[in-house]
């Protein structure tokens, strides 16, 4: 018998291990996601008060 006949695509093909590089993001990518959230609400704001200001001016 070959190996393919008791293969099976569900179970892992290592033991699951506590892999904790797996499970962590990068740490580059979190403060890069930090930045671009800050940024983003900062470029939000701007344009509500703009906006805000402008339809003030009635």
């Amino acid at each position: 018998m070959s190996d393919s006949e008791h293969y099976d695509p569900l179970t892992p093909r290592r033991p699951a291990a506590k892999d904790t590089h797996e499970s962590k993001m990068p740490r580059g990518l979190v403060i890069r996601l930090f930045a671009y959230l800050v940024a983003g609400h900062v470029v939000a704001a701007f344009l509500y008060i703009l906006f805000a200001v402008a339809g003030g001016n009635r």
